[in-house]
């Protein structure tokens, strides 16, 4: 039994939707991105979202508009894509890192304020697998200390936690619609924000700093652009606009169905020796990105190995940052620096999940695992 690590729920109605596209004359920034712009800005139930080419752009421009940049610092968290702390220094800032939770791989923000210095002028915290960071309380530490929070939403559109959204007490929101993402257009991602300023300067730096994009430009009657600021390419196009519109009208039930199998997941392997799960805490709406599992980390690798072997598609969420090699060799991280964050670096396996998956290969990664373990 092949079982693929990911499959996407891009359906008929969307490979339509980019059809017409397609057969139109505009493909780059149009009506299709200020659709999508406008309905993803309700799902997340903020005023303001701007369509991107991914959230690490989305960090990127948050981080800039913000006025961060050389001499900063900015808090995050180790266990996360690299793409988070990359960010960081692409602004010209320098990533800080605080340890996360056993419980829930998050950042640990009841270390946050022993990491502030005079330096400190953001935190980024990562809903790490689709679970939200304790907002309420990294919200009251950035107000006391005067500090921006950028959400590094990625995996967690669907997300609240305490009767709050994601986004909700921050002053931007990044998500990624990255090939593997809840929803997806291969590549692409989008911020989210209550502010008008903010929002109009990232549509400004998405399309190099010029204050009028092509569909303005060529759309109505002719007018002269200028370019107030140095910005970058950062625009969705239309065809990815079209690919996400109708995953975001089925959002809700996808997420169901994700929810349901991640429940199946847990009751098959519940009673395997030497797994451990990382928990969902109460007050949380998951999002279900990833189904991840801890295994022992001196055999970690052999049982995914194993896995592969069995033709079940696997992955690592994350080895932690600060012990990559670019990582170390800049800032001179070693081991035992964030100890939590690299436990579960050590022992963390990303088993196969989306909603195409049957009870009958859940059974099959479940017997695989127990097997495995077993030997």
């Amino acid at each position: 039994m092949k079982i693929e690590f990911f499959r996407h729920n891009i359906a008929q109605e969307d490979i339509d939707r980019v059809n017409e596209v397609l057969r139109s004359i505009f493909l780059t920034t149009g009506e299709v991105v200020s659709g999508f712009e406008n309905l993803f800005s309700q799902y997340i139930g903020t005023r303001h979202a701007v369509g991107l080419t991914s959230c690490t752009a989305a960090l990127h421009l948050s981080l800039i508009s913000l006025g961060i940049g050389p001499g900063d610092e900015v808090i995050t968290t180790p266990m996360s894509f690299c793409a988070t702390s990359n960010a960081v220094m692409h602004a010209g800032a320098r990533p800080v890192f605080v340890d996360v939770e056993e419980e829930t791989g998050n950042l640990n923000a009841e270390l946050i304020e022993r990491a502030i210095t005079d330096k400190t002028r953001a935190i980024i915290p990562v809903h790490l697998y689709g679970q939200m960071c304790d907002m309420k309380r990294i919200k009251a530490i950035a107000d006391k200390h005067k500090l921006r929070v950028i959400e590094d939403a990625a995996h967690s559109i669907e997300s609240s936690r305490d009767g709050f959204r994601v986004g909700e007490l921050a002053d931007a929101a990044c998500f990624s619609f990255y090939a593997t993402k809840n929803i997806t257009s291969g590549e692409g991602g989008a911020l989210t924000t209550g502010s008008k300023d903010l929002a109009e300067r990232i549509r400004m730096l998405r399309l190099h700093g010029i204050d009028k994009g092509a569909a303005d430009r060529y759309t109505k009657r002719y007018e002269h652009w200028d370019m107030p600021l140095l910005g970058w390419k950062y625009n969705m196009d239309n065809i990815q606009a079209a690919l996400l519109i109708g995953q975001l009208g089925r959002i809700e039930e996808l997420l169901a169905r994700r929810e349901s199998l991640s429940n199946e997941y847990e009751d098959a392997l519940r009673d395997i020796k030497g797994i451990r799960f990382l928990k969902t805490l109460p007050g949380v709406r998951h999002a279900r990105h990833l189904f991840t599992v801890l295994v022992d980390s001196s055999i970690r690798d052999e049982i995914l190995w194993a896995l592969q072997r069995r033709d079940i598609g696997v992955a690592v969420n994350y080895r932690p940052i600060h012990l990559l090699k670019y990582y170390r060799e800049t800032f001179g991280f070693r081991e035992g620096a964030y100890p939590v964050a690299e436990d579960i670096g050590s022992r963390t396996i990303s088993l196969p999940f989306h909603t195409f998956l049957t009870s009958d290969q859940i059974e099959y990664v479940a017997q695989a695992l127990r097997e495995e373990l077993a030997h």
